[in-house]
């Protein structure tokens, strides 16, 4: 191995292409031979590691890599002592606890005793110490859901995202024990810190634009105080004089998910020729 920067990535699933997606958007550029376990980032004294998910987080904490992308639950049942520096706003999920439709079982006290089948045994354990009991845990690497049918245990605890699984097996949740998310983590003795801190900056980039849009539309000036109190912008919106002087042109950030009613409220003032813009990278 040499000097440079080692970037550990999950090696296969939908979590390395989502890695694999953010990190090119934010200019770290490598691709793949097949089957290899190394990549070189182009012009970036950067090496990309491909491993299991898993190990991500142990690995970081061992320096054998410096930082990596993983997700928030495996931090935490893993234990690991590393630094997360930034959520990257995706692969949101919770972890919870599930109980079959007709089992009777109504809080979570009621665990106490009972067998609970999982693959995060670390963080179960911690949860039903807050609850004031143990649990007799049956630790699996793989699916969860039908061990209840199986016979094998009385609840679950899984990650959930939809429910339609849960749902499919006669599941529900009782009680969520926390919510995750895939995160950037750093080894808290990270070498070449500079390097690691432009990384950083490049995938907030990135991250920050995903939740935003550039909103542009012409209003009469006269309506332009209403609208910048629609449209208010990340600091301020951006307002250039039209050649009718009773008419400017705004830009804006507006957050996507605000997009749509913010048209409405515009409209409704006598806005016109409002356009979406989707950012692909920011610096704020």
């Amino acid at each position: 191995m040499n000097e440079n920067l080692r970037i550990g990535i999950p090696s296969k699933g939908r979590l390395s292409e989502l890695a694999t997606g953010l990190l090119n958007q934010a200019g770290i550029l490598f691709r793949r031979q097949e089957r290899t376990l190394f990549a070189r980032v182009k012009n970036l004294p950067i090496d990309i590691i491909f491993v299991r998910t898993d190990d991500i987080p142990v690995l970081c904490q061992e320096g054998a890599i410096d930082i990596g992308i993983t997700g928030s639950d495996l931090v935490a049942e893993s234990e690991a002592d590393v630094t997360t520096r930034m959520p990257l706003g995706v692969g949101k999920c919770r972890l919870s606890v599930c109980v079959p439709d007709d089992s009777g079982i109504e809080k979570p006290e009621q665990l106490v005793g009972r067998r609970i089948a999982t693959s995060f045994p670390n963080v179960t354990r911690q949860y039903l110490a807050k609850c004031g009991g143990e649990a007799r845990l049956v630790e699996l690497s793989g699916s969860v859901e039908i061990m209840i049918s199986l016979g094998v245990a009385d609840a679950i605890v899984d990650l959930v995202e939809t429910g339609s699984t849960l749902a499919a097996n006669r599941l529900h949740v009782l009680t969520d024990i926390g919510a995750y998310e895939t995160v950037l983590i750093q080894n808290n003795k990270v070498r070449l810190p500079e390097i690691v801190d432009r990384v950083v900056r490049r995938l907030e980039g990135v991250v920050i634009a995903r939740d935003y849009s550039l909103l542009e539309y012409n209003v009469l000036r006269a309506n332009l105080a209403e609208a910048e109190k629609i449209t208010p912008g990340y600091n301020s919106p951006t307002v250039s004089a039209l050649e009718d002087p009773d008419w400017c042109s705004v830009r804006t950030m507006v957050r996507r998910k605000e997009i749509i009613p913010a048209m409405e409220k515009l409209e409704a003032i006598g806005a016109s020729a409002i356009l979406e813009t989707e950012i692909a990278n920011c610096r704020l």
